[in-house]
């Protein structure tokens, strides 16, 4: 792998987030609505704030200047690590994502590998087995898996495993029993997206010439699926896996508002109704920067899996 290559795609990412920095900043700065106003509202106990009052609060926060004048100073933060203070708690938002991140990294991880263990065995069955019953529960189980919608599963797994069967808590955070229903919930349908992926990518695998040879050298069947088809099938596996990865900080946001676990999610929808508009910010340039770096990791993971991508863009 050439260092020109990872120059460019680190050029290239330094762009991007510079681009979801100005989409992020310059969309709440058009939304409707005036943070000042809410906010003051909300800390008088719905009394309406005075305009001299508002006007305070604009200025101290620096709500009164042009929005290239603020984004420049938020950005300028953000270089230096500092993302700006809440409007309510005053607290810093740096400290309040990374007191919350670790819940959420804990749910993206346990629903990945949930994801995994599900998809990756019911896939290489239903490619191993076409249009036997394994292979038709697989697709069914794929299908519905990508109907279903987070937050009706969440509410469902609560109503039986926990109000039902007092297995699991009903919500918050704590040990693996508070894991568990969030991680199924975000999990299963992550699950159905890379089980109907693995079973396209080993089909194809299987059929391939290769394949056929070894067969024919007399190698077991789990030496041929396993060492052979099944690595070769990877590389648009660990492509989806990747993008999933990243698309479950979107997941998160509503399993953790329907399990109520103090995370990134939470923190976000809060902030959203409370027009706490520097938490909003930090939030969503936290998951631009993962996206991003996610995505960079899944093209470098190419190479190992299979030495003739090229990922200079010459011939292998």
């Amino acid at each position: 792998m050439s260092s020109r290559y990872v120059c460019r795609r680190l050029g290239a990412m330094a762009v991007v987030l510079l681009g979801v920095s100005l989409l992020t900043y310059g969309m709440i700065f058009v939304t409707p609505g005036d943070p000042a106003r809410t906010i003051l509202t909300q800390q008088m106990g719905g009394q309406t704030p005075t305009p001299a009052a508002v006007e305070q609060f604009r200025a101290a926060n620096g709500l009164d200047d042009p929005f290239v004048v603020q984004y420049a100073r938020w950005m300028g933060g953000v270089v230096q690590g500092d993302l700006g203070q809440s409007y309510y708690s005053d607290q810093s938002v740096s400290a309040m994502i990374v007191q919350r991140l670790p819940n959420t990294i804990e749910l993206a991880v346990a629903s990945m590998l949930v994801a995994v263990a599900i998809a990756v065995p019911a896939g290489i069955v239903s490619a191993v087995n076409p249009e036997s019953r394994a292979d038709y529960a697989a697709q069914f189980g794929s299908l519905v898996g990508v109907s279903m919608p987070n937050f009706w599963l969440g509410f469902l797994l609560i109503i039986v495993c926990s109000l039902w069967l007092g297995i699991f808590p009903v919500a918050g955070a704590g040990g693996v029993e508070y894991l568990v229903l969030p991680a199924l919930t975000l999990g299963s349908g992550m699950a159905a997206v890379i089980t109907r992926l693995v079973r396209t990518a080993m089909l194809d695998a299987l059929d391939a010439a290769y394949i056929q040879t070894a067969q024919s050298k007399g190698l077991r069947e789990r030496i041929v699926v396993y060492k052979h088809a099944l690595r070769n099938a990877l590389v648009p596996v660990v492509t989806i896996i990747g993008l999933q990865l990243s698309y479950v900080l979107n997941g998160a946001v509503v399993v953790e508002v329907v399990f109520q676990r103090p995370g990134l999610g939470t923190l976000l929808v809060d902030a959203i109704f409370a027009r706490d508009y520097p938490i909003v910010q930090g939030v969503t340039l936290l998951i631009g920067v993962i996206f991003v770096v996610t995505n960079f990791a899944v093209d470098l993971t190419y190479r190992r899996l299979d030495p003739r991508i090229d990922l200079k863009g010459d011939t292998a």
